[in-house]
């Protein structure tokens, strides 16, 4: 495979993963919480990456950019591990997004961190599939698509302008 197909299937990948989600919240009323969220952000910056790279054409340029579309896919998929581990109360998740501890707390502290406190909570699983949440799916999907555009980012760097 040569030419632009490269950039074009790094966008492809991250952009079917983002689509899913997107689909998932305004189609199936599956509201995402702020971890959620944050997971987003790293394949919108692979997809405008390889857009870059389309643009700049095969070579070092894209290949530059492709890498680091798929270093921001990594990225992504840290964040989803971490947010499947705060899922599986494996360690704690930020307090702004999860049941945090109550204990220690005067009353007017407990009031205010429930009146806070976000609807859509960063350690319940919403939704599972083969008994891995959505932020593990995520995960997993963002490191097989790092792997991919990783790959891409070799063969397209390598690429003359030409093809």
């Amino acid at each position: 495979m040569s030419g632009r197909a490269l950039p074009i299937l790094a966008f492809l990948g991250p952009a079917a993963v983002l689509g899913a989600a997107l689909f998932s919240q305004h189609v199936g009323g599956l509201l995402p919480c702020h971890m959620c969220i944050w997971q987003r952000w790293p394949h919108g910056v692979a997809m405008a990456l390889a857009l870059i790279a389309v643009l700049a054409g095969p070579g070092r340029a894209g290949g530059a950019l492709l890498l680091l579309g798929a270093v921001s896919l990594v990225i992504g998929s840290g964040l989803g591990v971490f947010h499947a581990g705060v899922e599986l109360g494996y360690w704690r998740g930020p307090s702004t997004c999860t049941g945090a501890p109550v204990a220690d707390l005067s009353p007017a502290e407990l009031v205010e961190q429930l009146m806070q406190a976000p609807l859509i909570r960063c350690d319940d699983i919403a939704w599972s599939f083969l008994g891995v949440s959505m932020a593990g799916w995520n995960a997993v999907l963002s490191a097989g698509l790092a792997a991919l555009t990783f790959a891409a980012a070799r063969r397209y760097a390598s690429s003359s302008a030409s093809q």
